[in-house]
């Protein structure tokens, strides 16, 4: 499932090409006719994201997009391809410089039309998101992690808790601050939060910069130099069986909260 960080730059790939102009929104598959109905030819006003959801506003609809474990966009410039396929939703417009952008949606968890009042009902169920990140949020995000007995790595993953966090960001900033997935929530202090915290905004901020996940720090990588390879780019995810970059004790996984969970059981003992 897409993190983060992949959301926010949709959303400001999609601001740019998009924003300010009408937009011809169609469903050449049929499951999305009467929104496209709806917003088809509308100015759009902004595209933002928080968490893993993504906004489109077109006045006072708000098209809402979660992509879930399978959907994906694709996008281009000049004419779009024939339309194939399970294609949920395209865009068509004439983009920022007169040239024609498109972009298509297939496997959406959720693309529907919504007011504002149901837009405000699923931000305020969702945690803070370390890329809208104020001072206060972090605080706020350790207040729901203190006050549960569940073990932190499950909270990592839980929306309400904080957004935007997935499967990849939630094994490699614990492994980077050596803390076991299994201690409760309530045994991480304030500090451990603090420094936690504010390493996830930077890592997040620098997967929106480079458009992948890049946690190892170049000391810990085969090539010390230029950009992090595919093998080089983690510490502890999807490294099941290969020794810890730092103590050479093997990577283990197991199952939590329906996704496997990675871990040093050195580096991360407590």
């Amino acid at each position: 499932m897409p993190e983060g960080h992949t959301l926010f730059r949709l959303a400001r790939e999609q601001q740019e090409a998009f924003a300010g102009r009408p937009v011809h929104v169609t469903s050449p598959q049929g499951r999305f006719a009467a929104g496209a109905d709806l917003l088809d030819g509308r100015v759009l006003e902004e595209v933002t994201s928080y968490g893993k959801h993504l906004f489109a506003c077109f006045g006072a609809d708000t098209l809402h997009v979660h992509l879930g474990l399978y959907g994906t966009y694709t996008s281009g410039t000049g004419r779009p391809p024939p339309p194939r396929g399970a294609l949920r939703m395209r865009w068509e417009g004439p983009g920022p410089d007169g040239e024609g952008v498109w972009t298509d949606l297939r496997g959406a968890t959720a693309c529907e039309v919504l007011t504002t009042p149901e837009v405000d009902k699923i931000l305020d169920r969702l945690g803070p998101d370390p890329l809208r990140a104020r001072s206060r949020d972090g605080a706020l995000a350790h207040k729901r992690v203190a006050g549960s007995r569940t073990a932190v790595g499950a909270l990592l993953m839980d929306q309400s808790v904080l957004a935007g966090v997935g499967n990849v960001y939630r094994a490699e900033i614990l492994f980077r601050h050596g803390i076991s997935p299994f201690r409760p929530g309530r045994d991480v202090g304030a500090e451990e939060w603090t420094a936690l915290w504010a390493d996830l905004i930077a890592l997040m901020r620098s997967g929106v910069r480079l458009g992948r996940i890049v946690t190892t720090r170049p000391e810990h990588r085969g090539r010390k130099r230029g950009p992090a390879t595919r093998e080089d780019a983690h510490y502890v995810y999807r490294r099941t069986g290969l020794p810890c970059r730092i103590c050479g004790t093997e990577v283990r996984t197991q199952e939590m909260v329906g996704r496997n969970l990675y871990w040093c059981p050195v580096c991360q003992a407590t």
